[in-house]
């Protein structure tokens, strides 16, 4: 719940957090007094007529060590599994319980739930009462990995996070900061560029590797014939190891977490550090996969370079799933929610990938890949974001001069002067940038002729001759709710093209789960010949691949190949939010593509996503949306502001 304040940053009422979390409005409040506990002398949490909202202390009520709820079941579960990790022989039922000071019934349960956590490679074993763990030193330490990660705060990923994670599940933590800057440093020496997002996880398997090595359980081999570069960063390791916790690791641990190290936290490439030479069968299926998206999605990312860079990225995270060591990024869900159409794309290649090499791709590693494609678009786009501005200023002096160059100084990545007019009484109505800069009140009726754009007063900001602070946020702040109003007008032309009369579902039921909804919308379109069942099921394959909660009201399932009659959009409205994912969303919008629409895509993609990405117009659309008709003259509304 912290959390989800925390990324509003505004007032959410109990409503909305029970619908997001699952619980009712009575949990909301509980958990606000429970989290304003953690502050003594103040609130994380402030309470009004508006709901909730994250005060400047919310932040480090996160950072605050709460004493464990005793006997809570992530507290038996925790351990449950470290006496099964420590014991070769297993434990017995009985025991444990009274240990914990539960029923063997409730014990029971307790290991239901562990087997859920177990990967292929780990089994609980079971003979009479006593139960023991069977499977590979690795995978008992992924599992130990990934009990930290389910500890730490969603979308956290710093130090202190990875800290209280650790020391939840009684892993040494208190040198995690210290063995983590002095590893980047040595890297640094080494000659590699590090990947920060990702060095505190691997950090988190260096200092499990310690901890188990110091009960014993070290690795007797690593995979794969080392190279001199391994072999220098196993060294670095291990003298790190032994200097911050104390462990001296075998070879075998060593090479392991060289390989770690080498394959999720050393940017491939980098001039000097000896990088493997690359895979041609993975240049190849990465060159294809990244060809095959150009062309579907009309993007310009299938340039050399581009593809050489991904393909290294690959070929690591290849290696990575096939040991089954996957990389964590915390902004996983910051991308999939304001770049829906840039992680698309990555999820177009990934599963191209996918099936060409063999090996699954997680959200967090199609999030890598959205980051290089993101980071490909940004350095081709064109500048048509940039607004055009005109400045009005009568002549005085070179007073004109010194306001022009404030402004390009303070706005000139947000708008571009293009004109400044030095009359009193400019020709208002002939002025056609996008904004009017003005040190003048501009006529309250203006005259304009036919031939003319008509001066809107949404295009004028009032400012100073010499500009102050307040009139760069002004100016910001028009720019960028004119670069909104056009981006949602593209979707607003564009209404009554898309939604389909009849293709519409107040009262959603999602308990069958995803699948089902998926499959009654796409009935809806394929009664009406828009889409037949192998677009519903390619659909489908899609949401396997990665949730399409964009949002977290918002669903946006579709298929990646754009094989529909025409483009077109079902909708579901879920009275109660339904699970989706990892998340609860109370509106599913099956869109549906067809090849001869594809500048739609975007439009209708992106837009749709940022509509309701707003809490309170999402609110808004979901209580008034009783049906097409009201939906969508709701979503006018919320798009003309």
């Amino acid at each position: 719940m912290l959390g989800l304040l925390l990324r509003r940053g505004e007032w959410t009422t109990a409503a909305t957090l029970a619908d997001q979390l699952g619980v009712t409005p009575r949990s909301v409040r509980s958990y606000v007094t429970a989290i304003n506990a953690r502050i003594p002398g103040g609130d994380a949490i402030e309470s009004g007529p508006a709901g909730y909202r994250a005060t400047p202390a919310a932040a480090a009520a996160l950072s605050v060590d709460a004493e464990p709820e005793s006997g809570s079941p992530r507290e038996r579960l925790h351990a449950i599994v470290r006496a099964l990790l420590d014991a070769d022989a297993g434990i017995d039922v009985y025991e444990m319980a009274d240990r914990l000071h539960v029923s063997a019934a409730t014990l029971e349960g307790d290991l239901g739930r562990i087997r859920a956590l177990l990967g292929a490679d780990l089994t609980l074993e079971r003979s009479g009462p006593r139960v023991r763990l069977a499977g590979t030193e690795l995978a008992q330490r992924r599992l130990v990995s990934r009990l930290a990660h389910d500890e730490m705060e969603e979308g956290a990923f710093d130090l202190e996070a990875l800290r209280r994670a650790a020391e939840a599940i009684a892993i040494p933590a208190r040198a995690l900061g210290a063995f983590k800057s002095d590893l980047v440093a040595r890297l640094g020496t080494l000659g590699f560029f590090v990947n920060e997002l990702a060095a505190a996880d691997v950090v988190l398997h260096i200092a499990i590797a310690a901890d188990r090595v110091a009960q014993g359980r070290a690795l007797e081999s690593a995979h794969g014939e080392p190279d001199e570069t391994r072999e220098r960063i196993a060294e670095a390791v291990g003298e790190l190891t032994l200097t911050h916790f104390g462990v001296r690791l075998g070879r075998g641990d060593r090479l392991h977490l060289a390989a770690l190290v080498l394959t999720r936290i050393v940017v491939p490439g980098a001039q000097g550090a000896g990088a493997a030479p690359l895979d041609p069968a993975i240049g190849d299926a990465v060159r294809r996969a990244v060809e095959r998206a150009a062309a579907d999605y009309l993007v310009d990312i299938a340039e050399p370079d581009f593809v050489q860079r991904l393909s290294l990225h690959v070929q690591n995270l290849v290696f990575r799933a096939r040991e089954q060591a996957w990389s964590r990024n915390p902004l996983t869900r910051t991308l999939k929610s304001a770049y829906p159409m840039v992680f698309d794309v990555a999820v177009s290649i990934a599963g191209d990938l996918s099936d060409a090499l063999g090996v699954p791709i997680r959200d967090d590693e199609i999030a890598y890949i959205a980051m290089h494609v993101g980071g490909r678009l940004e350095r081709s786009r064109r500048s048509e974001s940039t607004l055009t501005a005109t400045i009005v200023c009568p002549g005085y002096y070179e007073l004109h001069e010194l306001l022009r160059s404030s402004v390009d100084r303070s706005l000139g990545r947000a708008i571009e002067v293009t004109g400044v007019e030095t009359r009193v009484d400019p020709d208002w109505d002939a002025i056609d940038t996008d904004l009017v800069l003005t040190t003048i009140e501009p006529p309250l009726r203006p005259e304009p002729r036919a031939s003319d754009r008509p001066i809107s007063p949404d295009r004028i900001v009032r400012i100073q001759p010499f500009l102050t602070e307040a009139d760069v946020e002004r100016v910001a702040a028009a720019a960028a709710r004119l670069r909104r109003a056009r981006r949602l007008s593209r979707l607003r032309g564009e209404l009554e093209r898309y939604f389909v009369p009849g293709a519409f579902v107040r009262g959603l039921d999602g308990s069958r789960g995803e699948e089902d909804v998926i499959r009654l919308l796409g009935g809806l379109l394929a009664s009406q010949g828009i889409i037949d069942g192998d677009y519903v099921e390619s659909a489908i394959e899609r949401e396997r691949l990665s949730s399409t909660a964009f949002t977290e009201t918002l669903a946006v399932p579709h298929a990646l190949r754009m094989t529909a009659a025409r483009t077109a959009i079902a909708v579901g409205i879920a009275d109660q939010p339904i699970a989706w994912g990892d998340a609860r969303v109370s509106v599913v919008a099956l869109v549906a593509f067809s090849e001869s629409d594809r500048p739609a895509f975007q439009t209708v993609f992106e837009q749709f996503v940022e509509v309701f990405g707003e809490p309170e117009s999402a609110q808004r659309l979901i209580r008034r949306g009783t049906d097409l008709s009201a939906f969508l003259d709701e979503l006018a509304a919320v798009i003309d502001g």
